[in-house]
């Protein structure tokens, strides 16, 4: 059975429609003319273990979808929950308010207590050093396949490294396209499968880059204004090494041959750790 499939079969008197085509498969419901709903289709049943797990931990956090329905049928596992809307920031023009909406909701999550693994950690400051060290080692070996300057490696591994504070639940992968937005302005975080304990500031610092990058850096203060905190520009800039070079070193890792136009991410690097 596939996944439009077990969707029909599931709602065989509801108009359906495929909003997402990957390893997941996302489909909007529509019951009514008015209600709809957002049912995700695993091709890993551990997958939706993690997300369920996530989101019955945030049950009543604003920001998070509701969790309406799960189930196995065969090798593919579902989820029902609650639509957050049709449009994403990463589609969106520039909205301010829109924005401080979608800082608001992510400090939502960090500032819950929520049981959101079995982890007793997750990621903590050790492991962020750690990682970030090994991925500076690591993308070393793809330096010339990026065209990247080794000073620009020796120069990251100099810096003050990123900062961890203590584990909240997170997100891990903010990005501006998470961030689903309904007619009335709500703001609301999807696709929770990756959700761990770790420092806030690896949600926040993600989210702010690739906004700043989309939006510029006023669209990003409007973020960080939602938010409520602040980070020291030292402390944003190793971060932004970090996430780059994650980013670099993924792509590298998976890719043979040509990468694709990735200077957006070496540049972001170089400026991270050399200064404009």
């Amino acid at each position: 059975m596939d996944a439009r499939s077990l969707v029909e079969g599931l709602f065989p008197h509801a108009r359906s429609r495929e909003l997402a085509a990957g390893a997941n498969k996302v489909f909007r419901i529509a019951e009514t003319d008015t209600e709809t709903s957002i049912v995700k289709v695993y091709a890993v049943i551990s997958r939706e273990k993690r997300e369920r797990r996530a989101l019955e931990a945030l049950a009543g956090v604003v920001g998070v979808p509701k969790m309406l329905d799960h189930g196995i049928e065969g090798d593919l596992a579902w989820l029902r929950m609650t639509d957050g809307g049709a449009w994403n920031l990463a589609a969106l023009p520039k909205n301010p308010a829109t924005l401080e909406a979608a800082g608001r909701t992510l400090r939502n999550v960090h500032s819950t207590s929520a049981s959101i693994t079995n982890l007793v950690v997750g990621i903590d400051s050790d492991y962020v050093l750690s990682h970030y060290r090994s991925t500076i080692d690591r993308l070393g070996r793809f330096r010339r396949r990026f065209g990247m300057d080794q000073t620009v490696l020796d120069r990251a591994l100099e810096i003050e490294p990123p900062l961890a504070t203590a584990p909240v639940p997170v997100h891990t992968r903010p990005t501006p396209s998470k961030f689903v937005v309904n007619d009335e302005g709500e703001v609301t975080l999807v696709d929770w499968e990756w959700a761990t304990l770790g420092p806030p500031e690896l949600d926040l610092t993600l989210a702010v880059w690739q906004l700043a990058s989309l939006f510029g850096e006023d669209g990003a203060a409007a973020f960080r204004a939602g938010y409520g905190a602040e980070l020291p520009e030292s402390r944003y800039r190793s971060w932004v090494a970090y996430h780059s070079a994650v980013m670099m070193l993924d792509a590298a890792e998976v890719r043979e041959g040509r990468l694709g136009d990735l200077s957006y991410l070496l540049d972001d690097l170089t400026q991270a750790v050399l200064g404009s």
